[in-house]
């Protein structure tokens, strides 16, 4: 009964700290008109959360995240599609929908492939795998921005923490499936929380470098114009 109290406990953390980091995601978004999810981030979270919320859905507390999840993952959408066409200034105007509509549409089946070839059709390889490469793709869109924009300390401690909570509930699952108790899991584990610890702290440096580099620039006295 301890070990229940435990993973549910676990299976909670994850559904909050997640749910904080989508808010946030959105927030952030709006606030400063750009979107804070890699595009393929993006389109493998809501194709994961679509399959697991109303295709598979669980039993218990974790269809009524799911849902919600997919919920905030159409917000996520709606800043991807209203601010995306400004971070792909190379891309025609005209081809930013159709890439991304192409995206979507080969994530939801690759999804559905790998969770039943690799999970028997459940979603623990696939949550954990999908997770694993948005923390890759966190880091990246860092530097490719070369800055925070879209991005913030609560997004990434959030994410952190979330996963990290996920982790601990499949740890303290006491229907543990035999499948999910293998050295791919527990890779997969620890390769997430250090790709986020990694972007967590990636990010407070280039914060803290934008906050001195923007003071020093403010001050710069303007250039006397030239002397006919």
């Amino acid at each position: 009964m301890a070990m229940e109290t435990v993973h549910t406990a676990f299976l909670l953390g994850t559904g909050g700290f997640w749910t904080v980091a989508y808010v946030l995601l959105i927030r952030t978004g709006l606030r400063e008109r750009t979107f804070g999810m890699p595009v393929v981030a993006f389109a493998t979270n809501i194709s994961w959360e679509f399959m697991f919320a109303f295709v598979r859905p669980p039993s218990g507390v974790m269809h009524v995240i799911n849902i919600v999840w997919f919920c905030f993952d159409v917000a996520i959408g709606y800043t991807l599609v209203r601010f995306g066409r400004a971070e792909f200034p190379y891309l025609p105007r005209s081809l930013f929908l159709p890439a991304l509509l192409a995206v979507l549409a080969l994530a939801y089946p690759g999804m559905n492939y790998a969770s039943e070839l690799f999970d028997e059709g459940a979603g623990a390889v696939t949550a954990f795998a999908s997770n694993l490469a948005m923390s890759g793709m966190f880091l990246a869109m860092l530097a490719a921005r070369r800055g925070t924009r879209g991005q913030s300390a609560g997004i990434a401690l959030a994410k952190l923490l979330g996963t990290a909570c996920a982790s601990l509930s499949m740890l303290t699952d006491p229907a543990l499936a035999p499948r999910h108790d293998n050295a791919l899991m527990y890779y997969l584990y620890a390769g997430c929380f250090l790709l986020d610890a990694a972007y967590l702290g990636a990010l407070l440096a280039v914060r803290r470098t934008e906050r001195t580099v923007a003071p020093a620039t403010a001050t710069v006295p303007a250039r006397p114009a030239a002397t006919p």
